[in-house]
């Protein structure tokens, strides 16, 4: 089920020994860029119709009642309510910390100012189909409230019977959701980037979908702003040493495996014995869970056991696959965490699985997958603010600056910018 990579005998860079997951070229951009045109030009009655074909549901509007998002909350089992409020709590706690202070840096004559605001509008994505996801809900938009969003709107698509399950309504309510649009898939991106008659354009879009999302988001970036991670199917690489059950390993290789297919579940280990006993717990395991099919679809495809000459060549080898969660399921974390370089989270001992990351732990659990994290972070309050300077200069500031600028602007072939400078020098308002 894990299929064996060793690369204790094997000469040369990691990569040229493994397996690289990557985006599905051209067959889902054409179709993603089809469905955008179309929203775009047909606004409504294209994302019906998408709905339609894609969901099997003929929408009666493309607005949840606002009531409905409070009366979600007393219709969910008292259980569940608890542990979203709890949840939404540390993950409020965590991103309030984020928030950034303004700056102000003086020299003579020059005061610069950086300040920060939100956005005004929002709009989350969150995924249906396979599973429901309240947490997802918790995960984009708190972020979202904490950097002081005006109006945060979450797409989720319908279930068969054209609801949205009361769990994400009541995940809405108690996040502050403004409005629920019960619309899925790369029509979904596209109603919130472009606006219909019913929806109004969103200036930031965020959360985690499947591949048709993911590149929809992508498509999309420049007209709105889109976080540069690739937010798509679940990722999971686990470092392993033995200190652990083999159960530990597998059950977390298992869990974001579960998702289905798409995704990637790597085992890395220096010790053989190791990789023997996780595989074998990763079947056993495998055989008795609900979600069968799933797990078996990722690991048929991305499932490996990595067997490697030392922790270092380990630590070469998950950064290489710059994974969505890492986990360093060693006795002594701390000693391979200054060699982490690409991961979008990771997760430090046998008693942290990425499970406390995707629901309690506080800080978002929308990461960057396909291998963004060579260059991308997990979502925080700065993807839904900007920053801007101020600069005010007085007389002598300006006298200070304006030879270099003359000088700048002269080597660049750019008179009006030199003139800018000499023309304030040859004013008789020497104020």
């Amino acid at each position: 089920m894990l299929t064996r990579i060793d690369l204790r005998e094997r000469s040369g860079p990691v990569a040229d020994h493994l397996p690289r997951p990557s985006t599905p070229a051209d067959g889902p951009v054409e179709a993603v860029r089809e469905i955008l045109a179309a929203v775009r030009d047909r606004g409504d009655a294209a994302v019906r119709e998408f709905t339609l074909r894609f969901d099997g549901v003929e929408l009666d509007a493309l607005r949840v009642a606002p009531d409905e998002l409070e009366a979600a909350r007393h219709r969910i089992a008292p259980e569940v309510l608890e542990a979203l409020e709890a949840a939404a709590d540390s993950i409020s706690r965590y991103h309030r910390e984020q928030l950034p202070t303004d700056i102000t840096v003086d020299r003579a004559g020059v005061s610069i100012r950086g300040l920060h605001r939100p956005v005004e509008r929002a709009g989350c994505y969150v995924p249906g189909g396979r599973a429901v996801y309240p947490s997802t809900v918790l995960m984009t938009v708190i972020p979202a409230r904490a950097a002081g969003v005006e109006e945060v709107v979450l797409c989720v698509p319908p279930g068969p019977d054209g609801r949205v399950p009361d769990v994400t309504l009541a995940a809405a309510a108690v996040a502050g959701v403004d409005e629920v649009i019960p619309v899925g898939g790369a029509q979904a991106i596209a109603a919130i980037a472009y606006g219909t008659e019913s929806i109004q354009p969103v200036d930031v879009i965020v959360g985690p979908g499947n591949v048709y999302v993911a590149i929809a988001k992508q498509e999309v970036a420049g007209l709105v702003g889109v976080p540069s991670s690739f937010a798509g199917p679940s990722e999971v690489v686990v470092v392993a040493d033995g200190s652990s059950p083999a159960d530990f390993a597998a059950i977390d290789l298992i869990l974001q495996a579960e998702h289905g297919p798409d995704g990637l579940a790597w085992l890395i280990t220096w010790d053989p014995d190791v990789a023997d006993r996780v595989t074998a717990a990763v079947e056993q395991l495998t055989a008795a869970a609900p979600r069968r099919d799933d797990i078996e679809a990722t690991l048929s495809q991305s499932g490996y056991a990595v067997v490697c000459e030392s922790p270092e060549q380990a630590m070469e080898v998950a950064n290489f696959i710059a994974p969505e969660h890492l986990e360093l399921q060693i006795e002594d974390p701390e000693s391979l965490l200054a060699m982490v370089r690409n991961a979008g989270a990771v997760f430090c001992g046998r008693w942290t699985p990425a499970s406390l990351g995707d629901y309690m732990a506080g800080p978002s659990h929308v990461l960057p997958t396909n291998g963004t994290a060579r260059f991308a972070s997990a979502l925080t309050v700065n993807d839904f603010m900007k920053d801007i300077h101020v600069v005010s200069v007085d007389r002598h500031g300006f006298e200070s600056m304006g030879d270099h600028v003359v000088a700048l602007a002269t080597a660049e072939g750019l008179d009006a910018h030199a003139a800018s400078i000499r023309i304030r020098r040859e004013s008789d308002d020497s104020a």
